[in-house]
């Protein structure tokens, strides 16, 4: 029998736009691989729509908070229905950066000096010395993050995530390259470096068509190669992580620089837009979009 496959896509978080995309590519790639599918703009009633649509299993496309963190998850552990990606613990954990980061310390994988606070203590006085970075604590495709350095007028007036929420992170900056891979049922795929046109690699150079370009793999040596690829499986497996996870890091490799890769955040459920890193990996290992949605849909679980 044809395999019944709800795309969970959309929902109300600020990476409504992101998830939309991805699910959209999901589910077309998905009918091509034979599946019946019926993609499903997440809403409030979510819980009614799935005991209607009796899927199968769920192809989870949602991104941020309510998708990401663990709800969803804990909704369909109830409901005893296969979902794609981790369950509730790793995406809980993952999502929070705070506590994600202690984990990693215990793994032996280098992090930035951090800080929680409040919007008042931010203003009051600087948490760390500049530059350095404050972003929500609980998003993720660099919603709101702000890089605030010497001459950055810190003031609520700003745009910035004090605007969306009172508890920030607050995270040395980092300079150098931007790394990222792709662990794959555990398994590192490979390392891809970002180099956006202008800035940091920010929401915009994520999602937005020529504004960055992606090196694979990294023009790194073997040995820093081996090393970050084991960085980021081990992270996934820190926190629990199945299926699919993408990690990302910040390597100043300079004469200046203390060579020293620090893992910024996890990310349980990578985005799956045309522009996105973990098919771009899995194609560069020799898996086609195709094959890796059906891996994902096979490895989908319930209670693990």
């Amino acid at each position: 029998m044809t395999k019944h496959v709800a795309v969970l896509k959309g929902g109300w978080s600020a990476e409504r736009d992101v998830s939309l995309t991805s699910g959209a590519a999901v589910a077309k790639v998905l009918r091509e691989e034979g599946f019946q599918v019926t993609e499903v703009d997440a809403t409030p009633e979510i819980a009614q729509n799935l005991m209607a649509l009796k899927p199968d299993v769920i192809f989870n496309a949602l991104h941020g908070r309510w998708g990401e963190d663990g709800c969803i998850q804990g909704l369909l552990e109830i409901m005893n229905i296969p979902y794609t990606h981790s369950g509730v613990g790793a995406s809980s954990v993952a999502m929070d950066k705070i506590l994600a980061k202690k984990l990693f310390k215990t793994v032996d994988i280098p992090c930035a000096e951090d800080r929680m606070v409040n919007a008042q203590e931010l203003f009051a006085k600087d948490p760390l010395p500049r530059p350095f970075v404050v972003k929500p604590y609980n998003e993720g495709s660099s919603v709101g993050v702000v890089i605030v350095t010497s001459d950055y007028n810190l003031s609520r007036g700003q745009p910035g995530p004090w605007q969306d929420t009172d508890k920030l992170m607050v995270e040395a900056y980092l300079p150098g390259r931007e790394l990222t891979v792709s662990v794959m049922d555990g398994r590192a795929l490979t390392v891809t470096e970002l180099k956006p046109h202008d800035g940091f690699y920010n929401y915009e150079a994520k999602y937005q068509d020529g504004m960055t370009d992606h090196i694979i793999p990294a023009e790194l040596g073997s040995q820093m190669l081996t090393q970050i690829m084991g960085h980021s499986e081990r992270a996934h497996k820190v926190l629990g992580c199945r299926g699919v996870s993408r990690s990302d890091f910040r390597l100043d490799d300079s004469a200046t620089g203390d060579g020293v890769p620090y893992i910024l955040e996890v990310n349980t459920q990578p985005g799956m837009t045309p522009l996105s890193l973990v098919p771009e990996q899995a194609l560069f290992c020799g898996m086609t979009f195709g094959q890796l949605v059906r891996w994902m849909v096979e490895d989908a679980s319930c209670g693990r």
